[in-house]
């Protein structure tokens, strides 16, 4: 049998060629099956378009075509971030160069577990690091895979730094946040009401001055409901005069940071001890690039860590960086080098650019909901989610009518409920997106509005 050939070494460029050539060619193709946002035919069409295109997972003989046929029906098959009315999450199309830096580190494979695996990798990764860092005004930065892992290190740090503290977040902080509690051992959060969807600083006061132990507070920069920040000053000073320690989970606000009309948004971002950045929604980066900022590097003595064969004390005596301590994964990809690549390649005007471009089109979809008397409008944008919905719908109509367009295939709108009420959420994070394509979108909804009105009573759209 001849032996397959390798991505890296002399002869990996040209091994990877006609592969590549195959891959783009089969994305191409699958895109144009597609011919949207996202398949139609819902969860069984789809499971059967894949079973179709895999076959036996694990045949006794390979198949060389199984590349392309695979990608074709990923592509086939995607929910595209690229496509204007898939506007659902925060989830981002990914840049070009990030997505080919993407590539390098999965050809050299390099892993930032030891110096001997990662020599220029690790070298790139506390730069960059410390680069970004200095942004929110910490002194490092640890590369996590994301808001999840991020959250959990900066509670992990925080309960190392004071035994026996306790998580106090507001009603709208993410579900990782709890979850961490409930992970490391923690008591039961405190959880201060959010009625406006912010953290109220008088309630956060009321509630830091019944309670007694060290403190953690968790504040948001930017909801996963509504992109809300919360007031980030005002929580610092309470956070200062109670002695609370704080963290901002900034993953999707912190990219505010790129931008100059925007930045002034995140103001007292330097008086948290923790912050929880993720680049795979306001920095255009493919999947995972998240990171969470440090104030002070002794808290980072908690993540130290011994393994002889990886961090020998005699090696780092001699100089060999010790990573271990950056992370509690072990194998670790060079995530740092699609960023890297991206701020270098674009800088900071040209990442506030993009910034400055979804903000801009939040505000313009906001207007065209409100003008329009078929819908109604939650609130004017903080960053990029739009929250609306069909005037006098109810709920379960609201509901029904997102899953018709996900089953159809023609738009991606997530959900959300505030106020009591659930409301369609688009979330505006591609910057090739145009005013037209925002009319589309609210056309395709005031449609599927329509065809609900007009079912028997007691039918809504399944």
């Amino acid at each position: 049998m001849t032996r397959p050939p390798l991505a890296s070494g002399p002869q990996g460029p040209d091994a990877l060629r006609p592969l590549l050539d195959a891959v783009l060619g089969a994305l191409r193709d699958g895109a144009h099956a597609r011919g949207g946002p996202l398949p139609a035919g819902g969860p069984e069409a789809v499971a059967a378009a894949v079973r179709d295109a895999l076959g036996d997972p694990l045949p006794d003989e390979g198949d060389p075509g199984a590349l392309r046929r695979l990608v074709h029906a990923l592509a086939a098959g995607t929910a595209d971030p690229a496509d204007p009315l898939c506007a659902a999450h925060l989830h981002t199309p990914p840049l070009a160069v990030a997505t080919a830096a993407d590539l390098a580190a999965s050809v050299l494979n390099p892993s930032l577990d030891s110096w001997d695996q990662a020599p220029a990798a690790s070298a790139l990764e506390a730069l960059v690091t410390r680069a970004l860092a200095a942004e929110t005004g910490a002194a490092d930065a640890l590369v996590t895979t994301g808001g999840t892992e991020s959250n959990q290190l900066a509670v992990l740090l925080a309960r190392e730094a004071h035994t026996g503290t306790r998580l106090v977040h507001g009603a709208n902080a993410h579900h990782s946040l709890p979850r961490a509690a409930w992970l490391l051992g923690l008591p039961e959060p405190v959880v201060v009401p959010t009625p406006a969807g912010t953290l109220d600083p008088a309630a956060l006061d009321h509630t830091l001055s019944r309670l007694r132990g060290p403190l953690l507070v968790a504040a948001t920069a930017g909801t996963t409901d509504a992109g809300l920040i919360d007031p980030l000053p005002a929580v610092a000073d309470l956070c200062a005069a109670h002695g609370a320690r704080l963290h901002i989970d900034a993953a999707y606000g912190g990219g505010l940071l790129f931008s100059t009309r925007h930045r002034p948004r995140l103001t007292a971002l330097d008086r948290a001890h923790t912050v929880t950045l993720d680049l795979h929604k306001l920095g255009w980066q493919p999947v995972a690039a998240g990171l969470l900022t440090v104030r002070d590097t002794a808290d980072l003595a908690a993540l130290g860590h011994r393994a002889d064969y990886l961090n020998a004390d005699d090696d780092t005596e001699a100089g060999l960086p010790d990573l271990l301590g950056r992370s509690l994964r072990t194998t670790r990809r060079p995530d740092i080098l699609k960023i890297a690549a991206t701020l270098k390649t674009l800088g900071r005007t040209g990442l506030g650019t993009l910034v400055d471009q979804v903000c801009d089109l939040a505000h313009e979809f906001a207007a065209l909901i409100d003008a329009h008397p078929g819908f109604e409008l939650y609130d004017h944008p903080t960053i990029s989610t739009v929250l609306f919905r069909p005037t006098h719908a109810a709920d379960d109509t609201v509901a029904a009518l997102r899953r018709t367009l996900l089953h159809d295939g023609r738009a991606v709108l997530g959900r959300a409920t505030l106020d009591g009420r659930l409301w369609l959420k688009t979330t505006l994070l591609n910057p090739h997106t145009r005013p037209g394509d925002l009319t589309a979108l609210l056309t395709l909804v005031e449609h599927a509005n329509t065809a609900a009105a007009d079912l028997p009573e007691g039918h809504t759209p399944t």
